[in-house]
């Protein structure tokens, strides 16, 4: 199959919105939790998923942590009315790139954005008060430069001594998905963010993983389940509507994966297969595959353009291909990979690693959905209707699966 001319409307199905969950279970294992094992459809609860894995098995966690990236200002006005509200949302870091060093500056950043009531911000700087959590008083301000695609690169300066992170968790709010048509509480600020969220840098949760708690991965670790964590960034673009008739004229977000040398020598020790929790798992453990065979071509760049899996023999095996990305890293003494993917996953794509997902139920006709059905042989109408048909509840604060094909 030409992935390139899969149309997106195949991928359609009805969701009322009264079964897009609005607000998470007061307990995250509690959800229900649907399981397609070739092609058999069942239910249970989310605690049960260690007693549907297979034992001595390893499963990769996305450990990214989701920032405050919503800003909002309002424009200086002479007559000391208040000017209009804008909106400044905070996609990734232009300088410092990194987003750890980027984090952690004082005095001054840049960033990638997108700009809320842009119509009312035609020139100058929009400046805010802010008052921290030690009781000081300091200004941001907020310089908007040129655009690059569809965002805008902004500068950030503020005074006193305290890091970008600092601020950010001082004047930003948590972006909760626009699909839920609310406005972001105070409890989503821990209920959005995974039990086991280390790194920040996304803009959306990755959604799979807020099922899990403490006791569940208890029961992981006595089912003799090994545990990995590696980092995908999600950004604004994991909400991005496929508007093309074709998936061909569909342009994929790139997205920053940082993981570390250990982790993928782990992998081969696995035979290269693991379980994912969630689609960002999925597709940065699938990059892997192709960044080592970018490493054995003797490419420096292991970025991932969107239809390289697809125009790529598929000769290297998974194992060999992980080994030629460890000696990449190996010959180069560093302990992380750092490197992006622009890699789409549709109905024509072969696997390489991963063996079982854990996800929510996504969206129609979305990139997500693709990727199921890629990794379901096409079956992924059973799943939904199943879902849709048994009172499960959708999206980011919905039930989840597990798919074995």
């Amino acid at each position: 199959m030409n992935p390139k001319t899969i149309h997106i409307s195949d991928y359609w199905y009805d969701l009322p919105d009264e079964r897009i969950a609005k607000f998470p279970l007061a307990e995250r294992d509690a959800s229900k939790l649907l399981i397609y094992n070739k092609g058999e459809v069942k239910e249970d609860v989310f605690t049960s998923l260690p007693a549907y894995l297979p034992a001595g098995s390893l499963m990769v966690f996305n450990n990214t942590k989701v920032i405050q990236a919503r800003l909002h200002f309002r424009k200086a006005s002479s007559n000391g009315v208040l000017g209009a509200l804008i909106e400044v949302f905070c996609l990734e870091p232009s300088a410092p790139h990194d987003y750890q060093l980027n984090f952690s500056q004082r005095g001054h950043v840049q960033w990638f954005c997108l700009i809320g009531n842009l119509k009312k911000w035609k020139s100058g700087k929009l400046c805010r008060e802010i008052v921290m959590p030690d009781g000081s008083s300091i200004t941001l301000w907020c310089d908007r430069k040129e655009i690059s695609g569809t965002s805008h690169i902004v500068d950030f300066e503020w005074d006193g001594n305290y890091t970008w992170a600092e601020v950010l968790d001082a004047i930003g709010e948590l972006p909760i998905p626009p699909y839920l048509n609310r406005e972001t509480q105070e409890s989503d600020k821990q209920t959005y963010q995974t039990v086991y969220s280390k790194i920040k840098g996304s803009v959306a949760a990755p959604t799979a993983g807020l099922h899990f708690t403490e006791r569940v991965l208890s029961a992981l670790d006595e089912a003799g389940i090994a545990r990995e964590e590696l980092t995908l960034h999600v950004g604004a673009g994991t909400f991005k509507p496929v508007k093309s008739t074709e998936i061909g004229g569909h342009d994929m977000h790139t997205e920053h994966i940082a993981v570390r040398r250990q982790t993928i020598e782990r992998l081969i020790g696995y035979d290269g297969h693991a379980i994912a929790v969630g689609t960002t798992s999925v597709r940065t453990l699938e990059s892997l595959y192709y960044m080592g065979v970018l490493a054995a071509q003797g490419k420096e760049d292991l970025h991932v353009p969107q239809w390289f899996p697809y125009e790529y023999d598929g000769s290297m095996t998974t194992v060999e291909a992980l080994q030629a990305l460890y000696s990449y890293l190996l010959d180069r003494q560093l302990d992380v990979l750092h490197s992006s993917t622009q890699i789409i996953i549709a109905p024509g794509y072969r696997y390489h690693v991963v063996t079982h997902v854990v996800t929510n139920f996504h969206q129609p006709q979305s990139t997500l959905l693709l990727l199921v059905s890629a990794f379901l042989n096409g079956d992924w109408k059973k799943v939904y209707d199943y879902a849709l048909t048994h009172d499960f509840r959708f999206l980011s604060y919905g039930d989840s699966s597990l798919l074995i094909p």
